[in-house]
Parts: C-alpha cells; structure tokens; sequence
C-alpha cells in the first residue's frame, strides 16, 4: 500500500484549499491508499477528526511562527524519517516550501506541489518558488489561469507543471427540495430571491464592490454571505449605511454550506482574483446559476451566457446590473441555466475524474523514482 502525506498549513479555517485537500485524502483512503495529512499550524478542528473518521492519519506541527519556527521543521523531518511516505504532496506555498526543502535533511520518493491561486503573490513568495523549484518532482495548478501566471513570472518550469484541476463530489452537493423549503422555512422567506455569497471576509473577495451590487437590486431579494475575517465589522457597517441591514445577513463561519446552497436561487462571487474557485464548482453541482467576476479561474467554471454570467472585477454597477437580471429571469429559464451549471461541472470536474488523475499522476512518478531521493526528477 503506497503512503502519500498532505500538507498544508492549517485545517482550522477551512476554505477551497482545504476542502480540497479533505476531499483528496478521502477519496485516495477509499481506493486503498496509505494517507495522512500534516498540518503545519493548529490542532485540526473538525476537520480532523473527520480525517480520522475516514481512516486517514492527522499529524500537526503545532507551528507558532510560521515556517521561522525550527520546531515544526524538526517534527516534520522526525516524521517523515519515521513514516516514509511514497509522495508528499503540498498545498499553498508554506507547506511547499517546508516539503521541498525538508527534502534535504529527509529524503522522499517524490514530491508534489499545488498551486491554488492565479495570484503570485510578493516577490518574496516569487523568490522562494524559484530558488526550490530543483527540490519538486511535478507542480500542478488547479486552473489554466494559475498555471499562466506563475509560468509568466518563471515560478516553475514549463517541463515541471501540469494543470490537475479541483474536483466536486456530484452526489453531496445536489438540489434538494426538502432542504431548501425547510432553510427557507426557517429564514421566513416565501417568494424572495436569496442570494448567496462564500468565503472568507478578506480584501480579495471584493465583498465591497458585492454590499454596493446588492443595493442595486430591488427587492425582494436577499443576500447570505457564509464567511469570517478581520472585515465583518467594516462590511457590517458599510451594509447599514447602503441601507441593507434587512436584506443582507452574515452568517459568519459555517462548517457546512451545503444546506444554504440546497436554499438558495443563485450564487454570486466577486472577487478580485481565484484559482478555481470551489464555491462556483459547488453552487453549479446544486443547479445554482451565478453570476461572477470574470477573473483569471471563473471562466473556467462559467459558460458565460449559457451557465451564468460574468463581470468585470470591482464594477458594482456591471455586477449589480447582473445580479437584477438573474432576479428577474423567468424561474423556468433560470432553472434551466442551474441544470446546465451541473451538467458542464460534472463533465469536467467530478471528484472519480480527478481522482483518476491524481492516482495515475503519483503512480508515474513513483515508477520513476524508485528510491529516496534529496533532489527532483523530470521524468
């Protein structure tokens, strides 16, 4: 049985990444792989303890400044002499750098890398893709788009990266009736458009530009925005004085927005930049159509036109205008753009599908790397 090892640097707050890598580690424990995930920082929360439901192995580092702390860099090693997983495979850049260069100290078969974001991030973060670049085996990127960018910016070589895209579980997330006259039993809606909006509370997901759009929109339409972060006051405040405090409500952390995605009549995203954003892959596996910023990952997602529509990033007005022209579309059309929305996902992004794709992708790798190794392999 091979052993593959997920790292990434928290499981605490759970965001695309992350529910990416739960869903990874589960299906791989499902085909009969060896799986444990590493967490660099935190106890792991729900999250883990529902890995370890699944059979997978948890281990956190316990890391409290960062990839500065040479405690974590020690555990890791400790356990990585220990376990001798087959692949390690990283996501997001901090847990890529402590898997490349641990490398060094305690040598792996092979190692793998994700990039998540089309956004590259400080030269900081350029600098430490580029000096480790010769310690990897593969970089996958999750959308064409990401892959783009940080080939532009020389981040990883041409010879070393693949796009391997997210995938969504079709059988969770799926309409369901029952659920959604229940949610919306319980909010007191009757006929009222409910939007809905997910992710964290930060810059990057422009929930500004969104709060203006949505004072654009007539009523009776709502908004839900599950999320948490160091702008819930801001944006609370910024609702009031849009005069929306009785139409937008924000839900704050929610483990499990399946239900709420079940309730709702569209999803909306606005943000700056994305990957491939799991929201989109998860609202469109519900029949949910969106309407979205058309930044580098969501045309991935969106057939525009024919699955929701697209906007340019920070224009309320062109969002806004969107937004009303869901509202008003005849529920049999908008229907119908939802039941599209499914069916292009599950063509491209079905969990079985990318799954396949992982398991053939570490099985060549491992082909070529037969031993430990300190450096990376082209094969």
């Amino acid at each position: 049985m091979s052993h593959v090892a997920l790292v990434i640097p928290g499981l605490d707050r759970i965001g695309g990444a992350e529910r990416q890598v739960i869903l990874l580690a589960k299906g791989l424990r499902r085909r009969g792989w060896k799986v444990s995930v590493v967490a660099l920082s935190g106890g792991g929360g729900d999250a883990a303890a529902e890995l370890l439901a699944a059979g997978a192995g948890f281990m956190p580092l316990r890391m409290r400044k960062g990839l500065a702390d040479p405690r974590g860099w020690i555990r890791f090693n400790r356990w990585l002499r220990r376990e001798t997983p087959d692949v390690v495979h990283a996501h997001l850049p901090h847990a890529a750098w402590l898997a490349r260069w641990s490398r060094l100290a305690a040598p792996v078969r092979v190692i793998v890398d994700t990039l998540h974001s089309s956004s590259t991030g400080t030269m900081g973060r350029k600098l430490g893709y580029r000096w480790s670049g010769w310690l990897v085996d593969r970089v996958t990127a999750v959308s064409q788009a990401a892959a783009v960018t940080h080939l532009s910016c020389s981040m990883v070589s041409q010879a070393k990266l693949i796009v391997l895209s997210n995938g969504v579980d079709g059988n969770f997330w799926r309409f369901d009736p029952t659920v959604r006259e229940a949610v919306r039993l319980e909010l007191g809606l009757d006929r009222e458009f409910l939007w809905f909006a997910v992710g964290r509370l930060e810059p990057v997901k422009d929930y500004p530009t969104l709060l203006a759009a949505m004072a654009q929109v007539p009523e009776p339409a709502r908004l839900m925005i599950a999320g948490a972060g160091p702008l819930q006051g801001e944006l609370i405040q910024l609702a009031g004085k849009l005069g929306l405090e009785h139409r937008v409500r924000f839900l704050g952390f929610v483990p499990d927005v399946r239900r709420w995605m079940q309730a709702t009549d569209g999803f909306v995203l606005s943000s700056r930049w994305e990957g491939l954003p799991m929201g989109l892959l998860e609202a469109a596996a519900c029949g949910l159509p969106a309407v979205a910023t058309c930044v580098p990952g969501t045309p991935e997602v969106i057939l525009d036109g024919q699955t929701g529509w697209l906007t340019p990033a920070g224009d309320s007005s062109a969002l806004g205008e969107f937004m009303t022209r869901m509202v008003r579309l005849p529920a049999r059309e908008r229907r119908a753009m939802g039941e599209r929305a499914r069916l292009f996902v599950m063509e491209r992004f079905s969990l079985d599908t990318v799954l396949d794709r992982w398991e053939a992708l570490y099985c060549r790798l491992l082909e070529s790397n037969p031993r430990p190794m300190r450096w990376g392999h082209v094969d």
